[in-house]
């Protein structure tokens, strides 16, 4: 199994696997890197699939999974990687969704959620203005708690890096156009929740 350690990233696992619902049977991690947060998945799903479009990552994923007999990987672009419609009990994606088209990803994981199931997405937004920036610097002290806090569990997985371009209004705003009654959350860690259930 892939090492358990700890980012900004992984800090946020945990709002996802708490809105993973009772009785899951299949679940998604649409960029799933190293494939931890698939393995944290794992005890709560009936089956976890994991897609990243990196071939070294969906290796390293692979070869970290041997045992764990619930889960499985795909390498593939997302979109256009194609999903089955209405499939999955849970879908999430952390940190992941600003490598891609944010309309095109958000429309095609909500597709892919079964009516009653739920979306979990994890993201970085790009700062402007000074109140975007203001948010930040408090996140400056809450970084170095946690990573005192966590220095020996500190690490990278080594997946591709870049930086976002929508900004947090506009992530906000596309996101409860494209999912009605969602959730959106921004966090101090430079990073934002965006929480939605399909309606039945």
């Amino acid at each position: 199994m892939t090492d358990d350690y700890w980012n900004h990233n992984t800090h946020y696992h945990g709002v996802v696997l708490r809105n993973v619902p009772r009785g899951c049977g299949e679940a998604l991690d649409v960029g799933c890197g190293d494939g931890l947060l698939v393995h944290r998945l794992a005890p709560r799903a009936a089956h976890v699939t994991g897609i990243d479009r990196s071939p070294e990552m969906i290796a390293e994923a692979v070869r970290a999974s041997a045992g764990i007999g619930n889960v499985d990987f795909v390498e593939a672009g997302f979109p256009p990687h194609d999903l089955p419609k209405d499939h999955y009990d849970f879908v999430c994606s952390v940190t992941a969704i600003h490598h891609m088209d944010f309309v095109k990803a958000l429309t095609a994981m909500r597709g892919a959620v079964r009516p009653g199931g739920t979306l979990v997405v994890v993201g970085l937004a790009n700062n402007k203005g000074p109140r975007d920036r203001a948010y930040a610097a408090v996140g400056l002290p809450v970084h170095y708690f946690h990573l005192l806090r966590n220095r020996r569990r500190a690490g990278n997985p080594g997946a591709p890096v870049m930086d976002p371009d929508m900004t947090w209004g506009e992530v906000r705003d596309e996101a409860l156009r494209l999912l009605p009654g969602a959730v959106f959350r921004q966090h101090l860690l430079w990073r934002y929740s965006i929480v939605w259930r399909k309606p039945r």
